[in-house]
């Protein structure tokens, strides 16, 4: 599938460096040989759109038999959306699904109430040397969706949207965007896209959302004749047409964003809710692991250890 941006490759496209409403630098977490760079929250920007976290977790490498082993924990109030460039995640959750998401693939986990899960790098994986590479965020949920049932969808990486145009190949992993709609159960309007560009490739961002950015992983892009590498968040300002041009390297972005929320959420740990009293409730509930009786379970493939509620 293909687009007609209308766009003149002569032209300049008109873009002020004023568009930028927020330019995110995200701050690196070293884990123990393994980083991970987080652009929101941001101090000056808690979501774009429904998105309220966005980690860049890699590139990594890992020797034969080690991996990411991230225990069972909770989550309420958000949908977490994992999409990998290289390796992979096992990924078990207390509604007992057990699947391994690769590249190019999505996995979208809706918290609701509640949910547990945990991710782990697979045992084929662990058989050899291997990479990590990978994206994901949480989306907050409106409010007269926070305490919905849970849900979790995986959709293989042929079932995405894709879009090409000269210079461009694009993958829409949620929402919609230029005429595609992507197959995942969503409650509050959004995009997000996957986006390759080769040198000088020109993309416009969909101009119908109201919160629109950018997350370049690599590469670079040029904006209003500024260049901006890797690692690099951009947030827009409403209502202006906005396109971005690859540096000479060519780049690979996340573009993403929607419609905004009735108001700001509160964040602890892996919790987010419109109020405290959501919060304070679910980290009394984690506190006592009441399995399977209070508001939380353990994944029935992945009982033996988790998470406990950090002490702050």
């Amino acid at each position: 599938m293909s687009w007609n941006p209308a766009l003149d490759p002569g032209c300049p496209d008109g873009v002020d460096i004023d568009s930028i409403e927020t330019l995110i630098i995200p701050r690196a977490h070293d884990l123990g040989g393994f980083e991970v760079r987080r652009a929101l929250p941001a101090p000056k920007r808690q979501m774009v759109g429904p998105f309220i976290f966005f980690d860049q977790a890699g590139p990594a490498e890992f020797l034969t038999g080690s991996g990411i082993d991230v225990r069972p924990h909770p989550h309420i109030g958000l949908g977490t959306v994992t999409y990998l460039y290289q390796g992979d995640f096992h990924h078990r959750d207390s509604l007992g699904t057990d699947q391994v998401i690769r590249p190019g693939a999505l996995n979208w986990m809706v918290a609701g109430k509640g949910v547990t899960h945990s991710e782990r790098t697979s045992s084929e994986a662990r058989s050899g040397p291997h990479s990590l590479f990978g994206i994901q965020t949480w989306m907050a949920l409106p409010e007269d969706k926070e305490d919905i049932d849970p849900l979790f969808e995986h959709h293989g990486k042929e079932s995405l949207p894709e879009i090409e145009s000269e210079g461009v190949r694009a993958k829409l992993i949620l929402g919609s965007a230029y005429g595609e709609a992507a197959p995942a159960t969503l409650f509050s309007e959004t995009f997000y896209l996957d986006v390759i560009l080769e040198p000088g490739a020109r993309f416009p961002l969909p101009d119908e959302h109201e919160d629109r950015g950018i997350y370049v992983s690599q590469g670079s892009v040029k904006i209003a004749g500024q260049e901006f590498e890797a690692g690099r968040m951009m947030v827009f300002r409403p209502g202006d047409q906005i396109t971005v041009a690859a540096g000479p390297a060519g780049a690979r972005l996340m573009a993403l964003g929607g419609a905004t929320l009735n108001g700001p959420r509160y964040v602890w740990w892996n919790f987010v809710a419109s109020s405290q009293e959501k919060i304070q409730h679910a980290k009394e509930e984690w506190r006592a692991e009441r399995w399977g009786t209070g508001q939380f379970d353990l994944p029935p493939n992945d009982r033996s250890e988790h998470i406990p509620l950090p002490g702050r």
